[in-house]
């Protein structure tokens, strides 16, 4: 089954470490259930449709260091297309450090790496691939000219662009012109207005503002709360699928791949939007980021066992 969703992104080698908290400098804290493996949000993201079933590619940038044979050898196992996954000789592939609390919260260091070298020259490498797709995915683990870019090629071509607005930052309102969904949590919905991350401002007025400058759907995930959809037809939340969560790490991840494959699928928005937090819900319940990504029949058997309605 192919979707021909095309991810513009960001890989990076996931080191993740379980503590009792987060230390403060200066302090050593015992830790367990280390794990290291490939991430990235583009990559996640492009990983996690090909696993629900979607012809996905990957534009991205890696290091010319040992780390970047992670990302080779993941592409081809997971079937991946990785013609436009670009090595930059001297340059150190992207590395997050991740701590994860008991509750499954988790804190993230990111180094960017060779991820910072992706330009608009690169994104335009990959236009053929881009135009000829039904969804163009882009993050913002790269710099905001090629996201962008790929944004502004994704339009022309005619795919439905998505941008995962991750990690945020206040953007010039001509790329949200560009954008057809954009799927924010709640504190990178306050980031891209350029408000306190802890701004207690509505989410749902945020939302309408961010419609106002020119994004044509809203998709803002709540967590625990479901998420909150905001177009020109619907203003509804989709509640989440109860879990008991292990490591949130890949969720947000798994929301987005999930809302892409619904979405180039033909499923109406609410229908697209449930399918995504059930791919999110069901991350959140296995350790580590790849491992936590759902197949299609995983997914499908989830959904089975008593994912929610739409309320």
């Amino acid at each position: 089954m192919g979707s021909g969703i095309t991810v513009v992104g960001s890989f990076a080698v996931g080191m993740t470490i379980r503590s009792s908290r987060i230390p403060v400098f200066g302090e050593t804290l015992p830790g367990a259930d280390f794990d290291m493996g490939p991430g990235g949000k583009g990559s996640n993201q492009a990983v996690a449709a090909a696993r629900l079933g979607a012809d996905a590619a990957l534009v991205a940038c890696v290091g010319s260091d040992a780390l970047a044979d992670i990302a080779h050898e993941l592409y081809q196992s997971e079937g991946v297309d990785a013609h436009h996954v670009v090595s930059m000789p001297d340059k150190a592939t992207g590395v997050g450090v991740i701590v994860l609390s008991p509750e499954g919260e988790n804190s993230i260091i990111l180094d960017m790496g060779a991820n910072a070298e992706m330009n608009e020259a690169m994104v335009d490498a990959a236009s053929a691939r881009i135009k000829q797709s039904e969804i163009l995915m882009a993050v913002l683990e790269i710099p905001t000219s090629a996201a962008a870019r790929a944004l502004e090629i994704g339009r022309a071509g005619g795919a439905l662009t998505i941008l995962n607005p991750a990690p945020a930052r206040v953007l010039p309102d001509e790329i949200f012109a560009n954008v057809d969904v954009l799927t924010p949590n709640e504190t990178e919905l306050r980031i891209l207005l350029g408000l306190p991350p802890d701004s207690p401002a509505s989410s749902r007025e945020l939302a309408l503002e961010l419609r106002r400058r020119g994004v044509g759907t809203v998709v803002v995930t709540l967590g625990r709360e479901g998420a909150l959809v905001l177009s020109d037809s619907h203003d509804l939340i989709v509640p989440p699928a109860s879990v008991t969560p292990v490591d949130t790490t890949g969720a947000g991840d798994a929301f987005n791949a999930g809302l892409a494959v619904a979405l180039a699928e033909g499923r109406a928005l609410p229908d697209a939007v449930e399918y995504a937090a059930a791919c999110g819900a069901f991350a959140c319940t296995r350790l580590g980021v790849v491992p936590a990504l759902g197949t299609r029949a995983e997914i499908g058997q989830f959904l089975t066992a008593g994912s929610p309605a739409v309320r």
